[in-house]
């Protein structure tokens, strides 16, 4: 089961950089930017989980730059050697650190197919550690709002669902229940909705937006992109490492 070959790695690797970038972005945001609470929180938890859930421009701006980036990143690095990273070893890299899931596909699928499915699995697990993450994330604002008398109500959960469905479907289809013709009509089918989730993302970021952010929030989510980048890469290296 592909699950189970990103095992220990992916998910340690998961938490550690979704807890690194999140708690960055906080100080970032606090103490450096002086951004208000929710900005702050909307770029941390964009970087660290899903940038599209976060619905910030800068965020997709970044995630969008991963695409041609990382590709490009993973054939120097086979020339040069930089990093001892095969194409699942680097798929996590990119899971673990790229903002959307379309974009993790899109990066993972410029690699190899090998790269794409740990890429994928890994963007999943970190997409699965969303629901904890809120629970702990609610905690802390409801308690801020009572404290400031601001509101009584609990903030609202939200499940991702479309990462529950992924477990559901893999699991299934380790069983290889499916006939093959359908299993292509179907790889096929994603591929086109696929194309469609990356238009999407592009209709949705405007100049204006970016604008109407400021510079603070934009020069937030480029250090926070470079962490993701440089600091991921160097993480994702030692977590190889450690665990091989």
């Amino acid at each position: 089961m592909q699950i189970m070959d990103v095992g220990t790695i992916g998910i340690m690797t998961d938490l550690i950089m979704l807890t690194s970038k999140f708690l960055i972005a906080l100080l970032l945001g606090k103490y450096f930017f002086k951004l208000d609470s929710q900005t702050t929180i909307l770029i941390g938890a964009g970087s660290s989980i899903c940038g599209a859930a976060a619905i910030l421009a800068t965020v997709v701006i970044f995630g969008t730059l991963a695409i041609f980036l990382y590709p490009w990143f993973y054939h120097l690095n086979q020339i040069h050697h930089w990093f001892s990273l095969d194409p699942a070893q680097f798929g996590i890299f990119v899971g673990s650190s790229v903002h959307e899931v379309a974009q993790v596909v899109a990066v993972g699928h410029a690699i190899s197919p090998e790269a794409e499915n740990s890429a994928v699995i890994s963007k999943m697990i970190r997409v699965m550690i969303l629901a904890p993450f809120l629970l702990i994330l609610s905690g802390y604002l409801n308690r801020k709002m009572v404290t400031s008398n601001l509101s009584q109500s609990k903030p609202t959960i939200v499940i991702p669902w479309f990462a529950i469905i992924f477990i559901i479907i893999a699991y299934i289809n380790s069983f290889h229940l499916l006939p093959q013709i359908l299993v292509q009509s179907i790889i096929t089918l994603d591929t086109i909705l696929l194309s469609m989730a990356m238009a999407a993302l592009g209709l949705t970021t405007h100049i204006s937006a970016i604008r109407q952010a400021g510079i603070k929030p934009l020069v937030m989510a480029l250090c926070l992109f470079g962490w993701l980048t440089i600091g991921g890469l160097f993480i994702n290296s030692s977590m190889q490492s450690i665990f091989h």
